[in-house]
């Protein structure tokens, strides 16, 4: 299982209700992927929304947000990490 960060753009002005909606749909779904949303931050100034998740591929991660509704911009493999 690897660790991914993914970024979303064009959430400028989102509210917290609108991004636990988004977060909500990825939850429903993420099972049938083997996927695991970990955590998730944003900003609604730039519109940037990060994801962490534990996936069995990046692949994995895009079809749970492709089937949600908000496919990501990028996904990062987190190879390394630290407290």
């Amino acid at each position: 299982m690897g660790q991914y960060i993914d970024v979303h753009e064009g959430f400028i002005g989102v509210t917290q209700e609108q991004l636990d909606e988004a977060h909500r749909k990825d939850l429903e779904i993420e099972a049938s992927e083997g996927v695991r949303f970990v955590s998730w931050w944003a900003d609604p100034t730039t519109g940037r929304v990060f994801c962490l998740s534990e996936a069995p591929s990046k692949e994995a991660v895009l079809r749970v947000h492709e089937k949600a509704g908000h496919a990501p911009h990028e996904i990062y493999e987190v190879r390394l990490s630290g407290q």
